[in-house]
């Protein structure tokens, strides 16, 4: 008998703390909504894998999982290559991003500077904070393990999401040129409509939890501190279906997809209402797949994790001069405000990574419950390379997973680095570095790991055997007087 068990913990942030999901310093001054660690554990009788969504702009990095995975393993005995551990990407998070002091304590002193007090830096308390609840809810979800059917399927929801960039009529690819901007040619990049679930439900027919993936950045900005569109996405799911179910969201390939319609001059795609659209529709459609798949086992439970090594895309010295150049005329000014300085500071804090990190070693990773598998990374991923990997895999029920198990920024398709290419997205930051190869490499080990596993078979709607026999009701008519 499979079982499954759900918790949910409390990652809020602080009032005046770091909010992370820009290039500079940002603070929050209120609270929209609570922040979640959200925990599923699924088993066959044989494996059990842990899958946890939090409310937060990125995994901050491969250490921080490396940490949480032995703590889970030697409280729980789950193995930690069954672990997946994936950010939702609300740009609404708490300050878990960037890089703690000890990380860059041999850096120059301007480098120093530059992170310290110019970018975006997390709390180490609320890091440790963050791993601890991680921790507590695969735990207690472990812990709460009862006898469970599952179901799994995918609903179609294309009327939230937009790829945001765009081929211009000068030949070059930009990102959020402007709503209805006339030199518009086309959208440079795929959508995602899927909108996958894998639920469970205990032996009454009651909701414990479900697992929604769905392609879309997390910036609506509601207000304050918020898990974004997702917390209406939950309350929605949770509102029809079960008020103590745990909705454990999985984001989808959205590096370049977002709410926001560059093709429509209609407003109202950020704040509150924005928020509440998309969360509400796409909740709604997980709802639909969730009462029309059936339900049974979903066997087995397997995992694997890969590991492949990525270079960084290292600056030029000409680059590093001028960037150098600007950085301290405009600190001296004290002008660091504009998109100029931004960028000459974030390309001398790259070269730094770069020097002292020349590669990264970047994690796929395969979680499989029968016939869904959930192919995880690190990066912000390009849409259409998520869609490669559905289509090229064996599964029935394929989900990509981005932003899964550390952070290695935006990793776009190849063409996006072609004469014809750019957009945000491609600049050289420190978030951002990998070789432009890095899109093919992760989809070809993703398929790779993909296949080295079976998948299992859907349940499907019990049979019955055909009919001549006539309803007695069904005969009578048509009745004209």
């Amino acid at each position: 008998m499979m079982q499954a068990g759900f918790f949910t913990t409390d990652i809020t942030s602080s009032l005046g703390m770091e909010g992370p999901g820009g290039y500079g310093k940002r603070y929050t001054e209120s609270i929209h909504d609570t922040l979640k660690a959200r925990a599923a554990v699924i088993s066959d009788g044989r494996e059990r894998t842990a899958i946890v969504g939090i409310d937060s702009l990125v995994v901050r990095s491969s250490e921080d999982v490396r940490e949480i995975r032995s703590e889970i393993e030697k409280r729980t005995g789950i193995k930690p290559d069954a672990i997946l551990i994936a950010a939702s990407h609300t740009h609404s998070g708490g300050p878990y991003f960037g890089m703690l002091e000890e990380e860059y304590e041999d850096a120059p002193a301007l480098i120093k500077t530059l992170i310290k007090e110019h970018s975006t830096i997390p709390d180490p308390l609320y890091c440790e904070h963050m791993k601890k609840q991680i921790v507590t809810a695969v735990c207690e979800a472990d812990r709460r393990k009862v006898p469970a059917v599952f179901s799994s399927g995918r609903g179609f929801e294309n009327s939230v999401a937009f790829n945001r960039r765009f081929r211009m009529k000068n030949g070059r690819t930009y990102t959020h040129p402007g709503k209805g901007n006339t030199d518009i040619l086309e959208p440079a990049g795929s959508v995602d409509p899927d909108v996958g679930v894998l639920s469970a439900w205990d032996g009454k027919g009651n909701l414990l939890g479900c697992i929604v993936n769905y392609a879309c950045h997390g910036t609506t900005g509601p207000g304050g501190v918020s898990a974004d569109w997702i917390y209406y996405m939950e309350k929605t799911i949770c509102g029809a279906m079960n008020r103590d179910a745990v909705v454990v969201f999985l984001n989808g390939a959205c590096g370049d997809v977002t709410q926001v319609d560059n093709l429509s001059c209609c407003g109202n795609q950020y704040g509150e209402v924005s928020a509440r659209f998309v969360g509400t529709r796409v909740g709604a459609e997980a709802i639909k797949v969730m009462a029309g798949t059936e339900k049974g086992e979903l066997i087995p439970v397997a995992f694997k994790r890969e590991m492949l090594k990525v270079r960084r895309r290292k600056p030029s010295a000409k680059r590093v001069e001028k960037a150098l150049k600007v950085v301290k005329e405009r600190l001296e000014n004290g002008q660091t405000d504009k998109t100029e300085w931004t960028f000459a500071k974030e390309l001398l804090i790259a070269d730094y990574i770069c020097r002292t990190q020349p590669e990264m070693n970047v994690e796929v990773q395969g979680i499989q419950i029968g016939p869904a598998v959930y192919l995880a990374n690190p990066a912000e991923f390009f849409c259409g390379l998520g869609l490669e990997i559905k289509k090229s895999s064996k599964f029935p029920m394929t989900f990509v997973v981005e932003l899964a198990n550390g952070c290695a920024g935006y990793v776009p398709d190849e063409e996006a680095f072609s004469p014809s290419g750019g957009g945000y997205e491609t600049v050289l930051t420190s978030y951002s570095n990998l070789e432009p190869s890095a899109g093919r490499k992760i989809v070809d080990v993703s398929l790779k790991v993909a296949r080295s596993f079976n998948p299992g078979t859907l349940p499907e709607t019990p049979k019955i055997k055909s009919t001549s026999t006539l309803w007695d009701y069904g005969i009578l008519g048509p009745d004209l007087q």
